[in-house]
């Protein structure tokens, strides 16, 4: 695999699609390129983001050999640092290009949101006080991957703030949020001998195994309000995803080892998609 996909963790890229899809569907029009231009928008800042925290854990030393999981391409290696912050503000960049489109077509006040965006995504895992090792990181995934993304989906093609979009944010955000938890899970160990306090070291191991499964049952708790703000049945067949989401509480709550926390990683990358995908599906029908 190119060193560089590999380095963009594919298997976290469905906290940047879904959100683009069920904004999309919850507006009333639709124009292809702005759908489009928003998937850009998110697939680049969340490559961009894994891309900076493999860079400045990279340098930092906070990636060691014990780490469990996908390899960091810097820690290990396989590509120098200059060429790592490269490749970040090159996805940062082709993020930007594709948000000033959309703010020149809707609303240039969108500029200031996609300054934030950016800030927040290198201020992850960057500067001099990063907010992830100040066990902020869970909140900003929710606010951006899920809030930002699915309300602003819905904006950039209504050009204005729909209210099924934000209910159905709500759900977006938390299973966002619950892929970054089983991801922190995973690497108490090696971030806290590396001084990385997140929200999993702080909480613990069964703390952190409780705010996962907490976080992806409540992800189905909107879907009944959703139906009522829409006057649809037809988001509810995001229930559908159900069987996905048990089958990875099941697997992040028997793992006691970090390897087996991979594959609760993938299984809940894969329900936040057909999670994302199907209640898409419900709200561009109903």
């Amino acid at each position: 695999m190119n060193v560089y996909v590999e380095a963009a963790r594919p298997r976290t890229l469905p906290a940047a699609v879904a959100p683009v899809l069920v904004g999309t569907a919850a507006a009333d029009a639709y124009v292809a390129w702005r759908f489009f231009a928003a998937l850009v928008v998110g697939v680049a800042i969340q490559v961009g983001v894994n891309y900076a925290n493999d860079y400045f854990d990279g340098v930092r030393g906070v990636d060691t050999a014990e780490r469990v999981g996908p390899r960091r391409a810097v820690a290990a290696g396989l590509v120098v640092p200059a060429r790592m912050r490269a490749a970040m503000v090159g996805a940062f960049a082709v993020a930007g290009v594709a948000g000033l489109s959309l703010a020149a077509a809707v609303d240039w006040e969108l500029i200031a949101l996609g300054v934030l965006c950016l800030l927040a995504a290198v201020g992850y895992s960057g500067g001099p006080r990063p907010y992830a090792s100040a066990g902020l990181g869970e909140l900003f995934v929710f606010v951006f991957f899920g809030l930002v993304a699915t309300v602003g989906s819905a904006y950039v093609q209504d050009e204005a703030i729909v209210p099924a979009s934000v209910v159905a944010a709500v759900s977006m955000g938390l299973l966002a949020t619950a892929l970054l938890v089983v991801n922190n899970l995973r690497d108490i160990p090696t971030d806290e001998a590396a001084g990385k306090r997140t929200l999993a070291v702080r909480l613990g191991d069964e703390g952190t195994r409780a705010l996962y499964l907490g976080m992806l049952a409540a992800s189905f708790f909107p879907l009944p309000l959703l139906a009522g703000t829409t006057a649809s049945p037809w988001p509810l067949i995001a229930f559908a995803a159900l069987p996905l989401a048990v089958h990875a509480a099941r697997i992040v709550r028997a793992a006691d080892r970090p390897p087996a926390l991979v594959r609760g990683l993938a299984a809940t990358g894969q329900c936040q998609l057909v999670f994302g995908i199907l209640l898409a599906v419900g709200l561009a029908v109903g």
